[in-house]
């Protein structure tokens, strides 16, 4: 997979990928209603833009889906996502994740929501105590986080 650069095409990722909405879209800054983009931070801090770095790595967004596997056969489609790693990796708690850069070389993670980690491993055939046991958390947090 390849990294490219261009902010209308970071517009139409968000819009494509996240399925966001422009609520506001002033050119260098466009607005989802909840993120933003943001172009040409030189200008607007004052700073060299020699000095912005690419691909930074001290900073991610973070996203949940509840349909994980869809969201990930998604992405499968696209021919213009630069993943990080491996691809999806799972945590030892049982949430799987995957990370990789937007269009613009910030990192993205999307992780499954964790309601869905729990449906998963009941499904899976696991009891209650041992999807508490195998997520590390009390069965009164997983029966609340499932009636939530």
């Amino acid at each position: 997979m390849y990294c490219c650069k261009g902010y209308p095409l970071s517009k139409k990722f968000y819009e494509d990928v996240f399925g966001l909405e422009v609520f506001q879209d002033y050119g260098r800054n466009v607005s989802f209603g909840g993120l933003s983009l943001q172009q040409d931070f030189d200008w607007l801090l004052e700073i060299s833009k020699d000095s912005i770095l690419e691909k930074s790595h001290n900073m991610e967004l973070y996203f949940e889906e509840s349909d994980f596997d869809g969201f990930v056969a998604k992405l499968k489609q696209r021919n213009d996502i630069c993943y990080l790693g491996d691809g999806m990796k799972e945590t030892e708690w049982g949430q799987r994740s995957i990370r990789f850069y937007d269009l613009d070389s910030h990192i993205i993670e999307v992780g499954e929501n964790m309601k869905m980690v729990v449906k998963r491993f009941l499904d899976s055939g696991l009891s209650m105590e041992e999807t508490s046991k195998r997520m590390d958390v009390s069965v009164s947090d997983l029966t609340k986080l499932l009636n939530s």
